[in-house]
């Protein structure tokens, strides 16, 4: 019988080998969507977003099909999507995002 941390240390295990952020919890989410939301919200372009992000000490990559907040060392914060905002509606409202991807085809920046 398989016990539920070695559960989630593998699915943690498998997760931060696609190069997405580990979950966090809800409280952190709700802050950083406090935070963040309304710079993911009121942008109007993917350049003006990515200034408005580092301005407070924050990146934006592309990874897996996701759109990924990194931290002030670069690592995966979270995602839009689990701040509630979507890639897809992102590019909706402000266009899509021109990606420079890297070899692996995996991950991208912007560009």
């Amino acid at each position: 019988m398989r016990h539920q941390s070695e559960d989630k240390a593998n699915w943690a295990n498998a997760r931060s080998q696609s190069g997405l952020p580990e979950p966090r919890d809800c409280e952190t989410l709700f802050l950083l969507r406090g935070f963040l939301g309304p710079i993911l919200e009121t942008a109007p372009s993917w350049q003006d977003l990515a200034t408005q992000l580092s301005t407070k000490g924050y990146g934006l990559a592309f990874r897996e099909g996701h759109l990924v907040i990194l931290d002030e060392a670069g690592n995966g914060l979270c995602t839009g999507s689990s701040l509630g905002i979507p890639l897809r509606e992102l590019s909706a409202r402000i266009g899509r995002p021109a990606v420079r991807a890297s070899v692996d085809g995996h991950t991208g920046e912007l560009h």
